[in-house]
């Protein structure tokens, strides 16, 4: 069996140094096009597919790559407009590194069932990675209790005690929208969040701090723009997706005591209401009043009125915190705008 191909033997067959054979691979930036075009055909026909991860990793205590901690599965991540936008801005700044992204899965399906919560744990402390972004999570999360463990370098999009983060203040964005509904004469809201409950159950005050970090926070924010005497109940929407919207939504507008309007916390759940309720013959806007959250790009379209906040560029700072060395914020609060569409519009008893 011949030998396996190694650096050395390509830096000889190639007429060049280990060092370029590396550079090649790992650091193109230093290499004109023609030198690094000539030492990977010399790579390819020995068979030599780069420097060896693990080995690499040893000598430099860095794997290259981020970990991206998710709650809901990825195949659904992947269908969510906010996922996507987050994970575009920061593979623009992975890309610049030569960086990977390690996406982690920390879902039990709401059931916080104790082999799946280990399992979860498990693929946290195992994923090969430099450091990690927790969106939507609090220090108290147990896969953002793991990474501190591991003392690497984490960015939430909360606030946090330990990490460095990239947030909006929720509270003020639900507090935009609970100032537009009370001028509109709104004073009975539904607000429908992403929860681990059942789509369609009342949250409890009780049960509010089982809720994600920034849906308590816009709840806060939302009671206290509509101010005192406004009724607001809190319906779950199970996980943020259209299907379990639709099923949340319909609960609310089939309820004895309709409310005038429904706060969504996001514009998946927002947009899968306004079907609901034009599935009933309410016209948005004038029998009911919707609000959702993000401003992704169908939520124009919708006519959603909806908070909007700069999702892409969240995910670029979170990347430049980690890996940016000339990065030296550790703490980003972003704008957010209130954009006032057709689905808002006057109460009528």
């Amino acid at each position: 069996m011949p030998d396996r191909p190694t650096l050395k033997t390509v830096a000889a067959a190639a007429g060049v140094s280990t060092a370029q054979v590396s550079y090649a691979f790992n650091r193109p930036d230093r290499l004109s096009a023609a030198s690094r075009a000539h030492i990977l055909e010399v790579a390819r026909q020995h068979d030599y597919a780069g420097p060896d991860a693990t080995a690499r990793s040893l000598r430099t205590g860095r794997v290259g790559a981020v970990g991206v901690i998710f709650t809901v599965g990825l195949s659904y991540a992947f269908s969510d407009p906010y996922t996507l936008a987050m994970l575009a801005g920061l593979t623009e700044v992975t890309e610049r590194y030569c960086a990977g992204l390690v996406l982690i899965p920390f879902d039990v399906g709401g059931t916080g069932d104790g082999d799946a919560v280990h399992e979860s744990l498990d693929a946290v402390r195992r994923a090969l990675i430099d450091g990690a972004v927790a969106d939507g999570l609090a220090d108290d999360h147990p896969a953002v209790q793991a990474l501190a463990r591991r003392r690497l370098p984490l960015v939430m999009s909360s606030a946090s005690a330990s990490a460095r983060s990239v947030l909006i203040d929720d509270e003020e964005a639900g507090r935009q929208v609970g100032r537009h509904l009370r001028g509109l004469g709104h004073r009975d809201v539904a607000a429908v969040v992403a929860s681990r409950g059942e789509p369609g159950t009342l949250v409890h005050e009780v049960d509010e701090a089982e809720l994600f970090p920034y849906s308590r926070l816009r709840l806060t924010g939302l009671r206290d723009g509509l101010g005192p005497g406004a009724r607001v109940r809190v319906v779950s929407a199970g996980r943020n997706s259209e299907a379990s919207g639709r099923v949340a939504g319909g609960s609310v507008l089939d309820a004895p005591d309709r409310p005038t309007a429904i706060a969504a916390d996001s514009d998946v759940l927002a947009a899968a209401v306004l079907r609901e309720a034009r599935h009933r013959g309410l016209r948005p806007g004038v029998d009911v009043s919707v609000t959702g959250f993000d401003d992704v790009p169908a939520a124009a379209d919708a006519g959603l009125t909806t908070v909007r906040q700069p999702i892409r560029e969240k995910g670029r700072l979170m990347g430049r915190m980690l890996l940016d060395p000339t990065f030296e914020e550790s703490r980003v609060i972003l704008p957010t705008e209130l954009v006032v569409r057709s689905s808002t519009g006057p109460a009528h008893d």
